[in-house]
């Protein structure tokens, strides 16, 4: 971590943890470095009862940093909206989703693409995915703060619930895999 930008996101995260009683022997990496929780917080009711494994998505960017955690795979993604990410969106999303928007909105839609496809992939994490190829979200309006999408990797379908937010000049994704949809 030698830029300052990243040193920042890595102590802001291990803030978040203390401010809800965790600390960093609770924070693990798997083999393919996806975080998780293990074991309890002796005053956090969410991990208090008995040490389990507990699923969490850390992002940071810029001034922000977020983590979350949950009993089920959840992936999530803070974005600044800049101007890179339109350059290079035919390279992660089909740029027909961007037809008949304002620039403006093309930047924040394009960053919400983004943040969709990379809080999917902090979920399943499997090495091959392609952002373009194999991840597709529903068509979606700035406006619903909400649409769905959907991972075909590896002869598999499954299917997430997105929510996403814009606050000050970023974007907020929260992915959240659902069973009920996902099939063979």
């Amino acid at each position: 971590m030698k830029s300052e930008s990243h040193q920042k996101g890595f102590l802001a995260v291990r803030m978040l943890l203390q401010h809800l009683n965790f600390s960093d022997f609770n924070l693990n990496y798997d083999a393919s470095g996806k975080p998780y929780l293990y074991g309890a917080s002796q005053t956090n009711t969410f991990l208090k009862e008995t040490p389990i494994t507990s699923h969490i998505s850390i992002s940071h960017s810029h001034d922000f940093s977020a983590l979350a955690f949950s009993r089920l795979p959840i992936g999530i993604d803070i974005e600044l909206i800049k101007d890179k990410t339109l350059k290079i969106a035919s390279r992660y999303m089909d740029i027909n989703h961007l037809e008949q928007l304002t620039i403006e909105k093309k930047l924040e839609k394009a960053t919400v693409i983004w943040g969709v496809k990379e809080s999917v992939f902090k979920i399943k994490n499997n090495e091959g995915i392609s952002f373009l190829n194999h991840i597709q979200e529903d068509a979606f309006n700035l406006e619903d703060k909400k649409t769905i999408a959907t991972l075909k990797f590896n002869g598999m379908e499954e299917t997430f619930e997105i929510y996403f937010d814009t606050f000050e000049q970023y974007v907020f994704v929260c992915a959240m895999q659902n069973d009920e949809l996902a099939y063979e």
